[in-house]
């Protein structure tokens, strides 16, 4: 891999993803992936209960230049240590606002699945990793996946969690990148030039939600 996304979801993911390949790091790994592939989920369902210094995780991210989002980014440490030579980005943004728009899809999704692990409206995948989903809930917020942790809880998580990023990777290796800043700062940690068209503005709130929905009716998402 060449670039390692240790941001949490909701920080501009999809965004960066599409930026991402188009200046040449695709293909980027993101959770859509994951809710897209019955194999990649399997994937990763089997290193739920497995110890990250056992994972092979050259094996299990075998064509993936670049990987942004949960499940990927939970497991920033291990990946940057087995990737060396990748640099780490970490994608930020307000955190109450971040816990806002966590509230309003992704907490939510998850607790509706883990009530409903499979059926009508429930993207199979999604019961798939639940095992992976509650190992990361745990870690990051204290409590199960079928709970929306409060306000407070989960922006101490967010805040911990990038001091943890900042205080580890080295500065030469690690951008910080806060949502919507645009091209510059990114081209120029990834050595690329800067591309003659708008930044990706992709998935935000309303977008998650209509994905939701579709979701819910058991359709394709993209």
């Amino acid at each position: 891999m060449d670039v390692i996304g240790a941001g949490f979801p909701r920080t501009g993911t999809t965004s960066v993803k599409a930026a991402l390949e188009r200046l040449g790091f695709g293909p980027c790994h993101h959770m859509f992936e994951v809710m897209s592939s019955a194999e990649l989920a399997e994937h990763w369902a089997g290193i739920a209960d497995t110890p990250a210094g056992e994972v092979d995780w050259a094996r299990l991210l075998e064509g993936w230049r670049s990987g942004v989002d949960w499940p990927l980014s939970f497991f920033w440490r291990e990946l940057a240590d087995a990737f060396p030579d990748a640099k780490v980005l970490l994608t930020v943004r307000d955190p109450h606002r971040w816990y806002e728009s966590m509230r309003a899809t992704i907490f939510e999704i998850v607790r509706e699945a883990a009530g409903k692990p499979s059926g009508p409206g429930v993207p199979l995948q999604v019961g798939t990793i639940l095992p992976l989903l509650e190992r990361m809930w745990l870690a990051h917020f204290g409590v199960r996946h079928d709970e929306i942790p409060d306000e407070a809880t989960a922006v101490a998580a967010f805040e911990r969690h990038t001091a943890r990023v900042c205080a580890e990777v080295p500065a030469d290796r690690l951008l910080v990148y806060r949502a919507g800043e645009g091209w510059e700062r990114l081209c120029a940690f990834l050595g690329v030039d800067v591309p003659d068209e708008p930044f990706p503005r992709l998935n935000d709130t309303e977008e998650m939600r209509a994905k939701h929905e579709r979701w819910r009716r058991g359709e394709p998402v993209t």
